[in-house]
């Protein structure tokens, strides 16, 4: 965690000023403050525009009774993007604008996927509990008398009823 805030904090606004130093060097200084602020006027509409079409299809998916994953990482890139592209600097907006495109984003959900399946499969010290075939097989007599008699319980139905009444 250190490591990343501490490149966050310090690594890339060093590197930010270096190449606006450099820039600057051959556009000029007024010309790279220009191109700062068309950068940024130019991000935050592709921003708005991109934003509510992912929006869109993420509601479009959900009336289709369809998990929105791909349209929700979608909309989460282009959140990244805006606040990249609002941010002064060449690095960052490089970055941003490349968060902007389908096909890179596309990439990237499809390696985070991939990344993602990898962690659920392999259970970590700590985390979450995840049942497996091979814990199964290695379960004790009374945990299997344990799990028979849970199951026996829960043969009924789990919803409650009641009623409410509020008093202020």
């Amino acid at each position: 965690m250190f490591k990343a805030l501490f490149l966050l904090f310090i690594v890339i606004p060093i590197i930010e000023i270096a190449l606006l130093i450099q820039v600057s060097e051959v556009i000029g200084g007024w010309s790279t403050i220009a191109l700062v602020i068309a950068t940024a006027f130019l991000g935050a509409r592709l921003v708005k525009q991109q934003g509510t079409d992912a929006l869109r299809n993420v509601q479009l998916e959900m009336a289709q009774g369809q998990m929105p994953a791909q349209e929700l990482f979608a909309g989460l890139c282009v959140i990244i993007a805006g606040v990249l592209l609002l941010t002064p600097g060449i690095m960052t907006d490089l970055i941003g604008f490349a968060l902007l495109t389908p096909m890179i984003r596309k990439k990237l959900a499809k390696n985070i996927m991939a990344q993602a399946q990898v962690k659920m499969q392999q259970p970590q010290q700590g985390g979450a509990f995840f049942y497996s075939s091979h814990m199964h097989s290695q379960s004790t007599q009374q945990g299997q008398s344990q799990v028979d008699q849970q199951s026996t319980h829960q043969q009924g139905p789990t919803t409650l009823d009641g009623e409410y009444e509020r008093k202020d």
